[in-house]
């Protein structure tokens, strides 16, 4: 009887080691800050932005020339024509306003696409990177949220991920 309980207590340990899960965590802004496509989509629209803050300087440099030579016409009408002239600057005005936040928020809306799809490409990654070594569990953190307060270094895959990532992205290219 006493050989049957050791020998079934010796088959529960060993089944019991065959289960041992495979646990690991990634600093998720470290992966992202440092993945070439974050950092590609950042430099594009570095240069659109610069581009769009030429547009913008000429398109008030434009209006400023015409706001001066409509002052200097104003000094020789009558209050009548110089009230629809102010009336007709301030509508540009307006227009231009608008024009340049629409653009601007254009520009902020078309970034955020493209750093949400570079973000649900590095979870989509995490997620195969997991399946094909066989993970259990890759728990994310990240300054902001830290859901894992602590982990041994052994278990960050934040460098072999973020390499990972890289390698699969200089592919693409």
């Amino acid at each position: 009887m006493k050989k049957i309980a050791l020998l079934f207590g010796l088959g529960l340990g060993l089944l019991s080691c065959q289960n041992q899960q495979k646990i690991a965590f990634v600093d998720n802004g470290k992966v992202i800050n440092d993945y070439q496509a974050k950092i590609d989509v950042e430099e594009k629209f570095k240069l659109k932005d610069l581009e769009f803050q030429k547009l913008r300087d000429s398109l008030i440099a434009k209006y400023q020339l015409e706001y001066k030579s409509a002052q200097d016409k104003a000094r020789g009408m009558s209050d009548n024509d110089v009230q629809k002239l102010s009336q007709e600057l301030g509508m540009k005005e307006q227009q231009l306003i608008q024009q340049i936040k629409m653009e601007q928020e254009q520009m902020t809306q078309e970034f955020q696409t493209e750093i949400d799809s570079v973000i649900v490409e590095v979870k989509e990654f995490v997620k195969e990177y997991g399946k094909k070594n066989d993970y259990t569990y890759i728990l994310g953190t990240s300054e902001v949220a830290a859901s894992v307060l602590y982990g041994k270094e052994d278990n960050d895959l934040t460098e072999t991920i973020t390499e990972a990532l890289n390698e699969a992205y200089k592919g693409k290219e």
